[in-house]
């Protein structure tokens, strides 16, 4: 897999990249990054890839020429699964939304910065907008960063023990049950002894009660 960031701020995600998870599966050869500066394909001397919007509406709004010649030039390079624009009010980014975004082979991810973009840009060059949420963030560097590392770890081979990543919370609709490590027992605050016991079905079993149990609690709205 590959994976193309245009972004206003690459040192905003530089870190994220080349640490833990994503840098191992880079190591292996599972997948590769590339990170674009938008302002190195604006035409302007200053560098701007930014503007006053029409209407007179406070804020400054990114540029449709650089992120069409950005996206442009990558196109030319391979093609692409899907160029996705990190937005607020782009759907919800989700597991199952990862782990479908996993099985693609190139994507790009452009994020968003200042006031907004160009809704040419929306309309003609972008094929799935997404939103870790409904809050605004200064740009889309840290929604891009987070995206990444969620379709990368479920990729087979990103992590060494894959069936972790399969038991992880929202992979079956449900919150992760509890998990707990030595000692059994500390300062009088014991481990379930379900899980003491050695009983593989009697564990499987409490552990889907309790997945039940705290999704109900912390997350009704996953039961729907």
């Amino acid at each position: 897999m590959r994976i193309d960031i245009i972004t206003v701020l690459p040192e905003m995600i530089e870190g994220a990249l080349h640490t833990s998870i994503l840098k191992r599966a880079q190591e292996k050869g599972l997948v590769e990054f590339g990170l674009h500066n938008l302002r190195d394909y604006t035409l302007d001397k200053h560098k701007r890839i930014d503007d006053y919007p029409f209407g007179g509406e406070a804020g400054m709004v990114m540029q449709i020429e650089p992120i069409d010649r950005a996206i442009s030039f990558l196109k030319s390079q391979r093609q692409y699964d899907e160029v996705i624009f990190t937005t607020p009010d782009g759907e919800q980014f989700t597991q199952s939304v990862a782990n479908e975004l996993s099985l693609k082979q190139n994507l790009i991810i452009l994020c968003g910065h200042y006031k907004g973009i160009d809704y040419r840009v929306r309309e003609h060059l972008i094929t799935r907008e997404i939103s870790i949420g409904d809050f605004v963030l200064t740009g889309g560097e840290l929604v891009a960063a987070m995206i990444a590392d969620a379709v990368v770890r479920v990729i087979p081979g990103a992590i060494s023990d894959e069936q972790s990543a399969l038991s992880d919370s929202f992979q079956d609709g449900l919150l992760a049950p509890p998990v707990y490590t030595r000692p059994a027992e500390y300062k009088g605050w014991k481990v379930p002894e379900v899980l003491l016991s050695g009983h593989e079905r009697k564990i499987a079993e409490w552990r889907h009660e309790q997945a039940v149990e705290r999704t109900k609690r912390l997350r009704p709205d996953l039961m729907k």
